[in-house]
């Protein structure tokens, strides 16, 4: 196996890398070891400073990180610059609020002294996907690191060179040799990673099967597990829902990285009543996008990533549409190179469909009308998933208490899309997967909750 990076745009191979040798694979656990044990000793300020550094490095060579993400994986360089900001952002963050995220907590009891103390884990495994190659590491591991854990990344094999260029930026920064390691393996060489004595937790995004086969690898050996495993988000459009705002954030939300993310916008299911405005109004905005070259500072979608994600998706649009959905807009792979794909519009989609019952990973929107909040709400949860939800309605108490107590979502948004934010946790219940990144709730996933009593 290697690792090979392929122009999404001209389907051309840009750098390829061998796995590493059994021998590697031991000496870089060897190194992660060895650096924890003088890692977890240093002191926050110290830690602070090499993310602060990261955060600059970051931003100064934004738009030539930007570029190598659309080279290897197809992402518009308009939108690599705010993933690259948002990585600074969360450096930022957990320099800034780790110490005292992991301050220790004193309670009262019959004892002379009685607390809470957060202590690192040790080596994390990470492994990590293609679609954002810099956010979804970094917002795991500026809050590892400020733990005091070290890292071995297994990044997606189509991003070497993405995963080269964010261990050298932690270098750089001043980490030291050991802290944060790429390692390119194959799946059996990090089944072998989860086995091995060393490795105290792992943390996985990624598809439910990829989920499921970690978890039982890491159970096996009682390992920590954080798994975030996509989604099929719903967003609700409320009888008294201001259609244009709900149909822009709607397809703002979709076309996001081409519509290859987690929290897209999978499912708009929108009441009957509004349901030809909103329609007319999603197929409009969907229509204007600009598909492009992903270099091309106009273009809003890119490529796909990989040639068999377009075929993937293309299966699922024109399995629905033999099951009775109609495609408004769309629907064709286009010819010439790269993996480009259309934005598209399904209709009427139902139960039984594939645009119903799985994550579609493109530009792909399904419209799904229904009589009433209630069906709404109902539709909403018919999901094995439950990563994200957003509900839009002129009624925002009532649009909160959808969102905190009906929706069936780790992260539930009112009259907005959903997004993640360093503040706050992020995560998703059911085949989304468990366990949370980002806030405090992300930085104490991978630390010893250690009880403390002095007599």
């Amino acid at each position: 196996m290697r690792y090979v990076a392929i122009d999404p745009h001209s389907g051309e191979e840009l750098r390829s890398f061998p796995t590493l040798s059994a021998v590697e694979m031991r000496g870089a656990l060897a190194r992660s070891e060895r650096a924890f044990r003088s890692w977890s000793q240093t002191s926050f300020a110290e830690r602070s400073e090499i993310l602060w550094s990261a955060a600059i490095m970051l931003r100064a060579r934004a738009s030539d990180n930007a570029r190598l993400i659309a080279e290897e994986m197809g992402k518009p360089v308009t939108s690599g610059r705010p993933e690259v900001e948002k990585c600074a952002w969360a450096c930022d963050f957990y320099a800034e609020e780790a110490q005292a995220m992991l301050a220790d907590e004193i309670t009262a009891t019959d004892a002379r002294s009685s607390y809470v103390s957060y202590r690192p884990l040790g080596p994390t495994f990470a492994i990590m996907p293609w679609n954002y190659p810099y956010w979804q590491v970094f917002r795991f591991a500026a809050p590892a690191l400020m733990a005091g854990n070290t890292i071995l990344l297994k990044h997606a094999p189509n991003v070497p060179g993405c995963a080269l260029r964010l261990e050298q930026i932690l270098r750089d920064a001043g980490l030291p040799e050991g802290c944060f390691q790429s390692v390119f393996l194959s799946n059996a060489q990090a089944g072998a990673v989860i086995r091995n004595r060393r490795v105290r937790g792992v943390t996985l995004t990624g598809s439910v099967r990829a989920g499921k086969a970690v978890a039982k690898q890491a159970g096996a050996y009682i390992k920590k597990t954080v798994l975030e495993l996509g989604g099929s988000d719903p967003y609700l459009i409320l009888e008294d829902a201001d259609v244009e705002h709900a149909a822009a954030q709607c397809v703002r939300s979709r076309l996001s990285n081409s519509g290859q993310s987690c929290i897209a916008a999978k499912r708009l299911i929108v009441v009957e009543p509004l349901r030809k405005a909103f329609t007319e109004a999603v197929v409009e905005r969907m229509r204007r996008a600009k598909v492009g070259n992903p270099l091309d500072e106009t273009t809003e979608v890119g490529p796909l990533a990989r040639e068999d994600l377009r075929a993937g998706l293309h299966a699922q649009v024109t399995g629905s549409v033999a099951k009775g959905a109609r495609c408004l807009l769309g629907g064709e792979v286009p010819r010439g190179p790269g993996w480009y794909y259309p934005t598209t519009v399904l209709d009427e989609v139902r139960r039984g469909m594939p645009a119903y019952r799985e994550e579609l990973f493109g530009p792909v929107a399904s419209i799904l009308a229904v009589r009433d909040r209630k069906a709404a709400i109902r539709v909403a949860n018919d999901t094995s998933f439950g990563l994200g939800a957003a509900v839009f309605t002129a009624d925002v108490e009532e649009g909160e208490r959808i969102a905190r107590e009906e929706l069936n979502a780790g992260c539930c948004f009112v009259n907005s899309l959903v997004r993640s934010d360093p503040r706050l946790p992020f995560g998703g219940i059911m085949d989304s997967g468990y366990g949370r990144e980002l806030g405090r709730h992300g930085i104490l996933e991978f630390v010893n909750t250690k009880m403390v009593q002095v007599a």
